[in-house]
């Protein structure tokens, strides 16, 4: 039984030699950050249809968060994804009181929320700022209330022009864990849960995670599905969380320096 991985990389590598038909794969990599695009152009496949971008970066645990080569190659890749304009709406998707999954609503209280600013041109006129929302939806086993729903409603009732929904993803390549960045426009699947996609919001959803978790039953022959997540994963979420505000914001204002919404938002 092949270990569960939400990393688009990992299902369709190059390094198989081929693929299936209607899915591109293209690799790269730049200074010290490798770079794999996997494109899926059709349905039926192992995951759905869209594109997904997957960053491999130095361990989040040891490295500067706010690192500028780090955050420009996210934001960059972000940025190509969005709508050039509108309101975008920040999910942070997970559950806060469980350390590797709560990479979601860490990173969204980063995120440097415009919106209250842009209602009143008057507060930003030395710098022209793209509305911004966000919030974390929790988790059902609190609210009551699934992610999708809550989701569906703040949806219309802003209207905004996209959604990031940030969340925390499983990986079977121990190597990925807490080192890696996925960007996807088909939005999040989870395995219990109502999709977060374009079809069930009505907007364009891009997906931003970073895997926390891994499935080990296969490795160390356990009956039961066993999930294990690195030793340090205070720090990676910690370090990964400001690294993807930053990303996100930067990506969001182009015309801020990342120091300058390092201290707008600290």
């Amino acid at each position: 039984m092949a270990v569960y991985t939400d990393i688009a990389a990992e299902l369709y590598p190059e390094s198989r030699g081929s693929v299936p038909r209607g899915v591109k794969t293209f690799t790269a990599t730049a200074s010290g950050i490798g770079l794999t695009r996997v494109e899926i152009e059709r349905s039926g496949l192992r995951r759905p249809k869209g594109r997904y971008i997957t960053l491999d970066m130095p361990q989040f645990a040891a490295i500067d968060d706010r690192n500028e080569a780090y955050v420009w190659a996210i934001a960059s890749q972000l940025r190509a994804l969005l709508p050039k304009e509108g309101l975008v709406l920040v999910a942070g998707v997970g559950n806060r009181a469980v350390t590797a999954d709560a990479l979601g609503p860490e990173t969204a209280d980063r995120v440097f929320v415009t919106r209250h600013l842009c209602e009143h041109p008057d507060a930003g006129d030395d710098v022209a700022l793209r509305p911004v929302a966000a919030f974390s939806p929790g988790v059902e086993g609190n609210t009551g209330l699934a992610t999708a729903e809550l989701l569906q409603s703040v949806v219309r009732r802003l209207e905004p022009a996209a959604v990031v929904c940030v969340d925390s993803l499983c990986t079977s390549d121990v190597r990925r864990l807490g080192c890696s960045v996925q960007l996807s426009t088909a939005g999040l699947s989870p395995h219990t849960a109502p999709p977060l996609t374009q079809q069930t919001l009505g907007v364009p959803v891009v997906a931003v995670g970073v895997p926390t978790v891994m499935e080990a039953d296969t490795m160390l022959g356990a009956k039961r599905p066993l999930v294990v997540t690195p030793k340090d994963i205070d720090a990676i979420i910690r370090r990964g969380a400001t690294l993807l505000a930053l990303a996100i914001n930067k990506a969001l204002q182009p015309a801020l320096s990342v120091g300058e919404l390092t201290f707008l938002t600290s």
